[in-house]
């Protein structure tokens, strides 16, 4: 388990980056030909992004809900470029898997996927973690003290405030 860290932190990202979300839910418990292999697919596709940093993956969290079965990752990228590229490219590991996911699943039903794909600009984005493992965007950039510039969100996105605490 992550070592936790006590006190207020904030990560410091100061140029544009890509929040892509995505998700696999399993919608037939009993279709295990189709999800199992779906599943699978996302290792070898996170351990080129490991093995190659190049290819922009800046970091990532992952999460999992039993019922109804799904698995969730939250990706940061350095551009949409790069996770598009990753994405196309028949050099990488999921082009592949998403052409056998659309011929065997399709639209019949058995299990979902899903994403989401976030462009953020410098200075649009702030988070706060309080007594958390270095964890999400700060551990995909830096993991800074929530102080002074960083001690508030609106201070954080560039305003100006007094601590409400």
């Amino acid at each position: 388990m992550p070592k936790v860290v006590p006190g207020r932190f904030s990560a410091d990202m100061n140029e544009s980056f890509v929040v892509f979300l995505i998700g696999v839910r399993v919608n037939n418990i009993w279709a295990i030909n189709k999800w199992v292999p779906t599943v699978q697919a996302m290792g070898p596709m996170l351990n080129s992004l490991r093995q190659y940093p190049d290819k922009g993956l800046l970091g990532k969290e992952t999460f999992f809900r039993p019922l109804p079965i799904s698995v969730v990752l939250i990706t940061y990228w350095k551009s949409f470029e790069h996770l598009e590229h990753f994405a196309r490219s028949s050099d990488d590991p999921h082009l592949e898997p998403w052409r056998r996911f659309n011929q065997s699943i399709g639209n019949d039903g058995s299990v979902g996927v899903w994403h989401e794909t976030y462009l953020v600009q410098p200075g649009q984005s702030e988070s706060i973690y309080v007594n958390m493992p270095v964890f999400g965007l700060a551990a995909a950039t830096q993991h800074v003290a929530s102080v002074g510039r960083k001690e508030t969100s609106r201070r954080r996105l560039g305003g100006e405030n007094e601590p409400a605490v």
